[in-house]
């Protein structure tokens, strides 16, 4: 049986739904499109290791070539969740629009296997002096829990890796760490006629933000990185929750805050500080004051500008590697000692939206930049 068209690809990989989600009712299995990508890459003559990361996700490491060195062209196969009634076409159809693809993960960023198979297929019948390593993993979109498998494994890759998220075909050398965290006061509740009669949590946590937004103007006057188009570390309040009805003490009160350190920034120390900040108010509050990382944090990602990677993909796009704000997976690829960078053909300003596309212009830009990386890895002798 002949092999799709790249077209038919990119609409079979949308059409199986693979969200994550900390939400387990929203939470889709990635195996669907795990077994797509295994017989597509099977059928071209890779060697497909499927491996199990948790009940119902599995990564994909798809081989063509052996050797220590080699290029590893890398995406999530997962997506976020979606709304039916905010989109104008079929979430899970692929749908053209106004010269571009629209559908779940047509940016961010299923459709980007599609395009790598497309490349490569055509490439198959020169002699591969080093391997081509296609990576998908699972659950990039809620815990990395893919990725993280891959680094705790401590297996090498490659002697590059190119992420296809979607940078609009500019090269990323850096991005910002992401760290989302969890503070919970437990006070004691009572009548609000008398304030001796309990603890609030809502007044500690009133302190505690204070504490936060005083570390966030300390971060952000000691650390600065003019690459970045947000140069300064952030800090976001994201939601909070406390209390039950007006004339009750606030027995308890979580909030849920979002930090985005810049490389260089540990955030080990930065949790360390924080806790600094949070012991005292436990004591004065009579509180019992819980802080921990909702997920294991997404550490802030560098790679050289003297790196070879970084160099060949300049030359190859025409721009100079640039910093963006939002995570990825690059820095547990660059653990496995691959020199990394980020490099797809979508826009991340539609990226987790309602009506997600992918620009047709970009279609053949993208292949014709991965034969070239592959060719530059694979094919020619190794340097």
């Amino acid at each position: 049986m002949p092999l799709p068209s790249m077209k038919d690809q990119f609409a079979a990989l949308i059409a199986a739904p693979s969200v994550s989600c900390t939400q387990p009712a929203l939470d889709h299995s990635n195996r669907p499109v795990i077994d797509l990508l295994a017989g597509w890459l099977g059928h071209l003559g890779f060697v497909c290791d499927i491996q199990q990361v948790l009940p119902g996700k599995f990564n994909l490491l798809a081989t063509y070539g052996t050797g220590p060195g080699g290029l590893v062209l890398a995406g999530h196969s997962d997506t976020v969740p979606y709304d039916d009634a905010l989109w104008k076409t079929d979430p899970l159809k692929l749908t053209e629009v106004d010269g571009s693809w629209v559908g779940l993960g047509s940016c961010d960023m299923k459709g980007f296997f599609a395009l790598i198979i497309e490349a490569v297929r055509d490439l198959l019948d020169q002699p591969f002096k080093q391997p081509l390593i296609i990576l998908a993993t699972c659950d990039e979109e809620s815990s990395m829990s893919g990725a993280k498998a891959l680094a705790a494994a401590g297996k090498p890759l490659g002697r590059a890796a190119v992420i296809g998220e979607p940078t609009g075909l500019k090269p990323i050398r850096l991005h910002k760490g992401v760290m989302m965290e969890r503070i919970e006061i437990l006070g004691r509740s009572g009548h609000s006629s008398d304030p001796s009669l309990g603890h609030s949590a809502l007044e500690a946590m009133y302190d505690a933000i204070g504490e936060l937004k005083g570390l966030r103007t300390q971060w952000q006057t000691q650390f600065r990185n003019p690459q970045f188009s947000v140069p300064q570390p952030t800090m976001n309040f994201g939601c909070i929750h406390g209390g039950d009805n007006p004339n009750r003490i606030c027995g308890q009160c979580s909030l849920e805050f979002d930090l985005r350190p810049l490389p260089g920034m540990d955030p080990e120390m930065l949790r360390a500080a924080i806790r600094q900040k949070l012991e005292p108010l436990a004591e004065l509050h009579q509180v019992q004051i819980n802080y921990a990382p909702l997920f294991s944090e997404v550490s802030p990602f560098e790679q050289s500008a003297d790196a070879e990677l970084v160099r060949v993909a300049e030359r190859l796009t025409g721009h100079t590697a640039e910093a963006v704000a939002f995570g990825t997976e690059a820095p547990y690829l660059q653990r496995l000692g691959c020199e990394t960078i980020v490099l797809g053909p979508g826009d991340i300003k539609c990226a987790h939206q309602p009506g997600e596309y992918l620009e047709m212009s970009r279609l053949q830009p993208t292949v014709r930049l991965l034969r070239q990386l592959i060719e530059h890895y694979c094919l020619t002798p190794a340097r």
